[in-house]
């Protein structure tokens, strides 16, 4: 199965037209990207733009071979003025035919109205028809001859719906590779990756992009957290035979001050997991109604099916752990292991003893995120870069912390840091992250 990517935006392309915000204006030369548009092994078009025939041109295949036509939408929201001039022999589309398309006995195209469940045969390829989870819209499973699986799932301004989501996992098998808006709603993967129809195997591609995902080398680098990838308008994939998909990272890093937007940018790069055990090293605090809205704000973010540890002992979680971690923060994890030890006293401190405890920790804490076998992401405060504490405390904890973050820096895959809510990447995710060690 070959797929020819002619546009991968939304529908109204990226950039919009005449949009003055950053990421529109910032779009330009081959980041430009049209309305969603697919050309199945050169005979059938996944949805269409204003002007497949000169997208398909500029991407060196033209149309003349192209039979069928598959609409997600309805044909009066589609760009179909082309349409009387194509040739086509047949069109499905979950809505009736616009009223100044001409009849098959005039030289138009037969129609064919779908609705969820129907199935039907194309060119020795049988197609399913699913919820769009959008009102008047529908999804597309496509089966190649040779047993290849396709998901092409339509735009949505909406949460999908659960029945939705269900439909596109009811029959068994994984998808080869699955199309659909991953920016938007990371959730829709990670039901798919619940239910088997999504995994390691399957390559994810990202469409319906517009001017609401991030510019640049941050989409990409977002996607691959992810597992999805984004190819340009014009891009072929050749299921099966391209490259196995970018993996995601092993361990990840993210630092930033406080507010800064650390912990929301660790939570994303788990949108798309379904199942995660979100590590809190902080606590609770009797009295402290200030800090009980913190942790209130930080679990209203988090998904329904991610699970909740509070602790701090971390080396055995990270030794025992079978799904994946998500630990915020590490700065409050080294307070504990500084209170364990009495590393605040001056005196205990000056004589080793504190200091020698607390580094053995941050050492085996080190060996255990080298070993974990599961993805984990931790969270950590870059306090480096401000006012000077005042007192010798302040002072010792602040360079602990600067010790820790390198060390653990050192042993991770990727390495971020968050300024004003703007991704920095300070170690980028190798092609192939270290596997973990036994």
């Amino acid at each position: 199965m070959e797929l020819t990517l002619l546009g991968t935006a939304g529908p109204k392309g990226w950039p919009q037209p005449f949009c003055t915000c950053a990421s529109c204006l910032g779009c330009t030369g081959p980041a430009v990207r049209g309305p969603a548009c697919v050309l199945l092994d050169g005979t059938l078009l996944l949805d269409c733009g204003p002007e497949p025939a000169h997208a398909a041109a500029r991407a060196g295949y033209p149309l003349t071979g192209v039979r069928r036509l598959l609409l997600s939408g309805p044909a009066e929201a589609a760009p179909l003025a082309w349409l009387p001039a194509a040739g086509l022999d047949e069109v499905a589309a979950p809505s009736a035919p616009p009223a100044w398309l001409p009849a098959p006995s005039a030289g138009g195209p037969r129609w064919r109205r779908v609705a969820a469940g129907d199935t039907f045969e194309v060119d020795g390829r049988r197609i399913r028809v699913l919820p769009g989870g959008t009102p008047g819209r529908v999804a597309y499973e496509v089966i190649g001859a040779d047993g290849t699986r396709l998901l092409y799932v339509p735009p949505s301004t909406l949460p999908p719906e659960a029945e939705a989501g269900r439909a596109w996992t009811r029959e068994g098998g994984h998808y080869d590779v699955v199309l659909l808006d991953v920016v938007s709603w990371p959730e829709r993967l990670a039901t798919l990756r619940r239910d088997g129809a999504v995994t390691e195997d399957t390559d994810v591609l990202a469409i319906h992009l517009s001017h609401e995902s991030p510019p640049g080398e941050e989409l990409h680098r977002r996607l691959a957290a992810w597992g999805a990838r984004a190819v340009p308008d014009g891009g072929v994939v050749r299921v099966g035979a391209d490259p196995s998909p970018t993996p995601r990272p092993h361990r990840t890093l993210v630092l930033g001050g406080a507010r800064s937007g650390k912990s929301a940018e660790a939570e994303r790069r788990f949108a798309a997991c379904p199942d995660v055990l979100y590590v809190a090293t902080g606590g609770t605090r009797e009295g402290d109604p200030e800090w009980a809205e913190r942790v209130a704000l930080h679990r209203d973010r988090r998904p329904d099916t991610w699970g909740t540890a509070e602790t701090v002992e971390l080396t055995g979680l990270l030794a025992k752990a079978r799904r994946p971690l998500l630990v915020d923060c590490l700065s409050l994890w080294l307070t504990a292991v500084m209170d364990a030890h009495g590393a605040w006293d001056d005196d205990a401190w000056a004589d080793g003893g504190a200091r020698e405890a607390v580094r053995a920790d941050v050492a085996a804490l080190a060996a255990a995120w080298r070993a974990c076998r599961v993805p984990v992401v931790g969270v950590s405060n870059e306090v480096g870069s401000g006012v000077v504490p005042a007192t010798p405390a302040g002072r010792r904890f602040r360079d602990e912390l600067g010790r820790l973050n390198a060390t653990i820096a050192a042993e991770s895959d990727e390495v971020l840091l968050v300024i004003a809510g703007q991704v920095l990447t300070l170690r980028p995710l190798p092609t192939q992250p270290k596997p973990a060690t036994p």
